[in-house]
């Protein structure tokens, strides 16, 4: 039995997965195996000679001794203590594996604060001002949002049931998803159910997050989307929606498995459902249905009434706090909440304390998964690759050093941090002038978002949404939707600053760098960022991260000098 397809058949679509495994170069930073064994050979010679001469016995266990530390010194061992004739060592970190941020803030902090003010003294411009080059051309514009003829749709296939699980924005992903694979299906969608995440605990329906009303008008002439099954269906079904069979889709599955695999089904039973959904359709889909995602994620989905109103207002009060430097504010998404900071098993300057506090905190979040054998925990080995959440006093050294002085607004999103009072205390004294929603809100304008995480990050997203620069400290979906919502809407530039995390761990780990090469080394980070600001989605590349050129359209140069008319060309 076949069914109508918006594609008429089954398109190719490259490998199911676009996760790609980055190889890591070996090396080793305690000293080369060829100058160990070079040692080895001289402790060796020196023994074998002091043994053929018994006169001087006596000083074997002295040149044991020596020749060790001298093999261990090869391989940058300290040495901690001799005791009862024992040398006890250890291995030296290697650079960048230890959190030491807190000692180089403390040497930092006399240079920032004379170099504010020298700048306030003499009327210096805020980097904020001038943080990405206006002369830049902005040759992208949004299209996502264009419009369809008014065509009635076919006739439908079936009922496509899908469960969106996660945050905020897997949720979306799942969302977005769903229509571009209705679409495909000719198939009507029920409006997504969302799971309560063991993780995030929010019971949040669809419509407590998004305008339920907007998005089913807005996909009106292109998918169908309806609140409720017909009875029929539910009868069928013994008015029960758990009872409609839950088709097992691997992630990343392409347009053809689809079409090969799920539509049949569809045609045969009516309705199916599919949870979980979330990364169930592959990057590379038809371009048509590529639209769909497009148009889910930039036009159809906004947030519902309650959270939009109040976004808004924050919005207008971050502007004017923000005066002094025209209305533009940075804002950061600090991934520093207890569960992130257990999750990555990075080590900061808790203790054993820390250490029991994590413990505890990855059983109840992860049971048993970090307590599996072979497990093997290395925050060291985190730190340097990169992996650590970046903690708010490193946030801080880094905003400075680009240039962004303390008289930057600056917005915090972010969930509970871990152990506030201590680690926000030194990105307040950086930057005075800074905001959250619990303080740019009133208790009573969030009152009836409390308890639910999904909502209250939907206020943070909007807030930074419209901020002149966004700083990413942990990736994940929120900076992911973020930044290309971002370049959807500011001619395809980010706006965003992604810090070189391992770079990072070095620098911040050199108790001897001067105030000057910090400085250089952060705007060479801005720069960067600046440039990686209006990349192309590639191969196997996220729309949702990077929208050019699935959702947006390229301004194009007239022909002709002598025209005065341009057009605007899709990729």
């Amino acid at each position: 039995m076949h069914g109508y397809s918006r594609l008429g058949g089954a398109a190719r679509s490259p490998p199911s997965s676009p996760r790609f495994r980055h190889g890591r170069s070996k090396s080793s930073s305690w000293g080369s195996t060829k100058e160990g064994s070079s040692m080895e050979k001289l402790v060796f010679i020196l023994m074998s000679a002091v043994f053929r001469r018994r006169g001087l016995l006596l000083f074997a266990p002295l040149l044991y001794i020596s020749g060790m530390l001298l093999y261990m010194g090869s391989l940058s061992f300290d040495v901690v203590s001799i005791k009862n004739g024992v040398v006890v060592v250890h291995k030296r970190a290697p650079p960048g594996s230890v959190y030491r941020s807190p000692q180089l803030f403390q040497k930092l902090l006399p240079f920032m604060e004379a170099e504010a003010e020298a700048a306030n003294a003499n009327g210096t411009v805020n980097v904020l001002m001038k943080a990405w080059p206006r002369n830049e051309l902005r040759e992208w514009k949004p299209c996502a949002n264009r419009s369809v003829p008014e065509t009635e749709l076919p006739k439908s296939n079936g009922f496509l049931i899908i469960e969106a699980n996660g945050g905020l924005n897997q949720q979306r992903l799942s969302i977005c998803d769903a229509v571009a694979v209705a679409g495909l299906l000719n198939a009507t969608l029920f409006i997504p159910i969302f799971h309560l995440n063991s993780v995030w605990r929010d019971s949040s329906n669809f419509g407590d997050i998004f305008d339920e009303n907007f998005f089913i008008q807005s996909l009106g002439n292109r998918v169908h989307v309806v609140r409720e099954l017909p009875d029929d269906i539910l009868q069928r079904f013994d008015n029960n929606i758990s009872n409609i069979v839950n088709l097992r889709v691997k992630g990343w599955s392409s347009s053809a498995h689809y079409l090969q695999k799920v539509l049949p089904q569809l045609l045969e039973m009516g309705a199916v459902r599919i949870a979980p959904f979330s990364n169930r359709l592959a990057q590379a889909v038809p371009s048509k249905i590529q639209g769909l995602r497009c148009f889910a994620n930039f036009g159809a989905l906004r947030f519902s009434e309650p959270i939009r109103t109040l976004a808004e207002r924050m919005v207008d009060r971050m502007v004017k706090y923000s005066s002094q430097s025209g209305g533009k504010y940075v804002s950061v998404h600090l991934r520093f909440e207890e569960d992130m900071v257990a999750f990555s098993c990075c080590e900061y300057d808790g203790g054993e304390e820390e250490k029991r506090e994590m413990d505890i905190a990855r059983e109840r979040s992860w049971r048993g998964k970090f307590r599996r054998r072979h497990r093997i925990i290395k925050p060291g080995a985190n730190r340097v690759d990169g992996k650590c959440p970046l903690t708010p006093l490193e946030v801080g050294m880094m905003l400075r050093g680009m240039g962004f002085d303390n008289t930057t607004s600056v917005y915090v999103a972010a969930g509970k941090i871990y152990k506030e009072q201590k680690y926000m205390a030194p990105l307040k004294q950086m930057f005075p002038r800074l905001q959250t929603k619990n303080t740019l809100a009133t208790p009573e304008e969030l009152a009836q978002f409390m308890g639910h995480s999904s909502r209250l990050a939907a206020l943070d997203y909007t807030v930074c949404l419209h901020s002149e620069v966004f700083v990413t400290t942990q990736g994940g979906n929120f900076p992911h939707f973020l930044m290309g919502h971002r370049r959807y809407m500011n001619g395809g530039h980010a706006k965003t600053i992604k810090p070189d995390k391992r770079r990072l761990a070095l620098l911040f780990d050199n108790p001897n760098i001067r105030w000057e090469v910090f400085k250089q080394q952060m705007k060479d980070m801005l720069r960067h960022s600046d440039q990686k600001g209006t990349e192309l989605k590639k191969a196997g590349g996220s729309l949702y991260n990077f929208p050019m050129p699935d959702c947006m359209c390229k301004h194009a140069k007239p022909r002709s000098e002598n025209r005065n008319t341009t057009k605007y060309m899709k990729l």
